[in-house]
């Protein structure tokens, strides 16, 4: 198989929402993909060299100007609308299985230990988002 085959292969599958680069999920192109793992691999470089420590502070400065940048209701309406998307992805039923799942979480076991070991299915299929 000629490696232009084989790249128009990848492509398609890409298209069709499958990861085909590691490090490159969420890309709806090979070439998508092909740049997420390669920035994937600077934000790994960057939190070697900064530590956990060092790269949550990080982000907690990001977080932190971003919201001084919008201000409290601004950043109110950020969280309202990743909840509206959230809402919209796993609807009624994956809300209901997560809470099913976080009601049987205690100081000691998260919900998902405590469901396991009590014979209690959870269908995690739906609070995720498809691929």
């Amino acid at each position: 198989m000629a490696s232009g085959q084989l790249r128009e292969e990848l492509a398609n599958k890409a298209r069709e929402g499958e990861t085909v680069v590691p490090g490159g999920t969420g890309g709806k192109s090979l070439e998508a993909q092909e740049h997420l793992a390669e920035g994937n691999k600077g934000g790994q470089t960057r939190k070697e060299q900064l530590g956990t420590e060092g790269y949550k502070e990080l982000g907690s400065k990001g977080g932190q100007t971003r919201k001084e940048q919008l201000g409290t209701e601004g950043f109110k309406e950020l969280g309202s609308k990743g909840g509206q998307t959230r809402k919209e992805q796993i609807g009624t039923e994956g809300y209901q299985e997560m809470g099913r799942k976080g009601g049987l979480s205690t100081m000691d076991k998260s919900g998902g230990e405590r469901a396991q070991e009590e014979g209690i299915y959870i269908d995690e299929a739906k609070f995720r988002t498809s691929p």
